[in-house]
């Protein structure tokens, strides 16, 4: 059949001539768009292009105005110099650190009331809170037929990938998706941040089933249970956990619920929603700014980073050997060959991240209880022996302060968390921020984002067929 197709187009295009048809070359078109996409560097300097929204300081373009999150790392002198200072995190003015401590000293989970916080701009009251936290349980399970026909039907290999496409298929079981009034994207926000536990969690079952050959294992959610204790019970096999599990998570996707708008994925969600489109596809595209491994990925890589030390430094408390290997990667010849130590430095927090601070002293608990302390011990050496060994190699000192992935990489490692959710579950988190910036985009925007571009390509004359030539054809 095919042939008979392939015959009776090539008899239509060259009257019977069935010659094979020039083939496109991608390597070919690769090295044309090589060619012909490159931007000299020199342009931004002199057209004053502030490229990647970065200052020459490399601070960001501040391109709006936010109520809801507050990410402070240094301050500035009058000519523009960083003045290095101890981190600060900010959610609607609370300081992250007592958002945190008020929860671990009341022996409760938080992530719901920092999402109330986020969203609604207030504390909550115990009563708000907790009905809240009921209304969340009601969205803690997929709509009927959900898991079977968009996740366990399709699976696949990547689990944001999935959960996009999960995002955008919910808009299909709502009655009403493209109403952008605040009432409605509020209901659609709840909705999502109760359904992404079970997307993510039912995810990775199905992967686990289709690509790794193994046994499948949904359970339903709880909805009396918090956030952090549904996800652990969804992705084990038994749906056991402890109560120290659930209480580090818990602190964990409170510390990435939020991080000011200026973080690609928040801003990505600002720009989507101003052009006035469905909650749905700007939450979708959130997801896929996560997912790129310069945004979302950080985690992963410091579990990698991990395990590939360990690899090659078999006694991590032979502390030369340690340090050897750390100068390696430091100077490419070890690990990825990027010369980058995951989980050390930030483009905000010169002296401390705050969330690295936080989860730390809940990681050595975790680590304790684990039989986990050398891991631990670790993470803690990479934090105060980096950036000397950064100077040695180097020939410089920068700030260089441990930042929240390498404390939340190795939680998640002694969590037994799987690398393929590591990413997802951070997404689980910051669905908070993302529906808060939504809403206040809708409310205090209202203008259609539109950022200019400077054309730099040469006005050319038109060039006739036959003058050309070509170099994509095989």
């Amino acid at each position: 059949m095919l042939k008979h197709i392939r015959r009776e187009i090539n008899s239509r295009r060259g009257k019977g001539n069935t010659a094979a048809a020039p083939e496109m070359s991608y390597e070919g078109a690769a090295q044309i768009l090589k060619r012909t996409n490159i931007i000299a560097p020199e342009y931004y300097t002199r057209y004053d292009v502030k490229r990647g929204l970065r200052n020459a300081n490399g601070t960001g373009v501040v391109v709006g105005l936010t109520h809801i999150g507050e990410v402070v790392g240094y301050e500035l002198s009058e000519d523009n110099r960083k003045i290095p200072m101890e981190g600060k995190l900010y959610y609607r003015g609370y300081d992250i650190e007592d958002l945190v401590a008020n929860c671990i000293q009341e022996d409760r989970f938080g992530f719901e009331e920092a999402t109330y916080l986020l969203i609604m701009g207030e504390l909550p009251t115990r009563s708000e809170l907790e009905a809240f936290n009921e209304e969340l349980g009601k969205h803690r399970s997929l709509p009927l037929g959900f898991a079977r026909d968009m996740i366990l039907t399709a699976p696949s290999n990547n689990i944001m990938n999935k959960l996009a496409r999960s995002v955008l298929a919910l808009y299909c079981y709502d009655d009403n998706p493209d109403d952008i009034s605040i009432e409605n994207v509020l209901r659609q926000s709840v909705s999502l941040i109760g359904y992404f536990p079970a997307i993510i969690c039912y995810a990775y079952q199905a992967k686990s089933t289709y690509y790794d050959n193994k046994s499948l294992h949904l359970h339903e959610p709880i909805p009396e249970l918090s956030t952090s204790e549904n996800i652990l019970r969804m992705l084990r096999p038994l749906g056991e956990y402890t109560e120290l599990e659930a209480r580090l998570l818990d602190i964990c996707m409170i510390i990435h619920a939020e991080h000011g708008g200026g973080n690609n994925s928040s801003f990505t969600t600002q720009l989507v929603s101003s052009t006035g489109t469905d909650t749905y596809s700007a939450i979708a595209a959130a997801v896929g700014s996560l997912k790129g491994p310069k945004h979302g990925g950080a985690n992963i890589a410091v579990v990698n980073m991990i395990n590939n030390i360990k690899k090659n430094v078999p006694d991590i408390n032979n502390r030369g050997k340690l340090d050897d290997y750390l100068v390696k990667i430091l100077r490419k010849e070890a690990h990825d060959r990027t010369g980058l130590v995951y989980g050390m430095g930030h483009a905000i927090y010169t002296l401390s991240d705050p969330r690295a601070k936080l989860l730390k002293g809940m990681a050595k608990k975790l680590a304790e209880d684990k039989g986990m302390i050398d891991d631990f011990l670790l993470c803690d050496y990479i934090e105060r022996n980096v950036p000397g060994l950064y100077a040695e190699v180097h020939g410089k000192e920068i700030n260089m302060p441990a930042n929240v992935d390498l404390y939340s990489g190795f939680v998640y490692d002694a969590l037994d968390i799987p690398a393929d959710v590591a990413t997802p579950l951070f997404a689980t988190a910051r669905l908070s921020g993302w529906c808060a910036h939504r809403i206040e985009e809708l409310v205090a925007g209202g203008r259609l984002m539109r950022p200019a571009y400077m054309s730099v390509q040469d006005h050319l004359d038109y060039i006739p067929m036959k003058d050309r030539k070509g170099s994509l054809i095989k």
